[in-house]
């Protein structure tokens, strides 16, 4: 599918004359976010001079979203396409073609470092048919040094098609670009705190590949980099010694993933539940990740909080 979408954002940038530039910077650019967290990047880089509509929402799971028809509108209207790739967005294909759309498609993992899959091993033991991802780990965003890339590329993108809002983009980037750099530092600055022989966290699935290699943790997981096919028994009953074993302090819920595997692993091992993590969606406006700043604040928290209660 990288191949396929390449090919659409190709198309779409080249098939954009000076006249059809114009033409977008007389209105607010009509931007589509495939989720939510790359939606709440165009804010901050668009402002003003943009409309900004993710397709899946605040605590959506992206790994296994069903397309409506009201989407195939919303994309065959949209000026520009914002989408992760690296084999994320599942169900953006068929929507694609369904749509019609000419607006370029741009995958905003361009530039990034992807780190190898986890889900290869997951699969082995798995029967059924689920999205797979492929070689990489698509959560590129759970690393802060990530997210800038994503901001950059959202400039590059904005200015191809609105080149007289282009000043507006960059200064809307460089400001939002100096939070991320202090983001970034309080993350590590909160990790820190937390002793080394503690950074073992236990999630539903693996989200979070690119925190753990930034921010020097490690993330266990009954399922794989996708929440589209159950975790087999073997994986959890090998997980549950391991947390036995190894006497590892917490394991936290997702917004995104029913709780109840969660709950049943921290029962049988009697580890307690440490919180509620945000991985591949914001929360809504009134919930503690309703921005992409506020999420990783909030993840970084609530790790140490729940691991290194007595820490600072």
């Amino acid at each position: 599918m990288i191949k396929t979408l390449r090919t659409v954002v190709l198309a779409g940038l080249v098939s954009l004359s000076p006249l059809a530039a114009g033409a977008v910077s007389t209105k607010k650019l009509n931007v589509v976010a495939s989720f939510s967290i790359i939606g709440d990047f165009a804010r901050h880089v668009g402002g003003d001079r943009i409309d900004v509509r993710s397709l899946v929402g605040a605590n959506g799971d992206p790994h296994v979203y069903e397309p409506r028809p009201a989407d195939v509108r919303t994309i065959a209207a949209a000026d520009i396409v914002l989408v992760n790739g690296l084999q994320f967005e599942g169900f953006l294909r068929r929507l694609i073609e369904a749509s019609g759309t000419k607006a370029p498609v741009v995958e905003l993992t361009k530039g990034v470092q992807p780190l190898k899959s986890t889900e290869q091993a997951h699969n082995r033991e798995r029967s059924g048919h689920h999205h797979h991802h492929g070689d990489y780990d698509p959560h590129a965003w759970q690393a802060v040094p990530n997210a800038r890339i994503y901001v950059k590329n959202i400039v590059d993108a904005f200015c191809s098609i609105d080149p007289p809002g282009c000043t507006t983009y960059e200064t809307n980037a460089k400001a939002y670009d100096a939070t991320l750099s202090v983001l970034d530092e309080e993350i590590r600055a909160t990790i820190a705190r937390i002793p080394p022989h503690k950074r073992v966290v236990i999630t539903a699935h693996d989200a979070f590949g690119y925190f753990a290699h930034e921010y020097g943790l490690t993330f266990l997981a009954p399922e794989g980099v996708s929440t589209d096919a159950e975790a087999p028994a073997s994986d959890i009953a090998s997980l549950i010694r391991q947390i036995k074993r190894d006497k590892i302090a917490a394991i936290f819920v997702e917004n995104i993933t029913d709780p109840r595997l969660v709950q049943r692993i921290a029962a049988e091992t009697g580890s307690k539940v440490g919180g509620e993590l945000y991985s591949d969606a914001l929360s809504r406006p009134d919930g503690p990740a309703a921005t992409y700043v506020d999420m990783m604040k909030h993840n970084a928290s609530t790790i140490r909080k729940a691991i290194a209660p007595d820490v600072p």
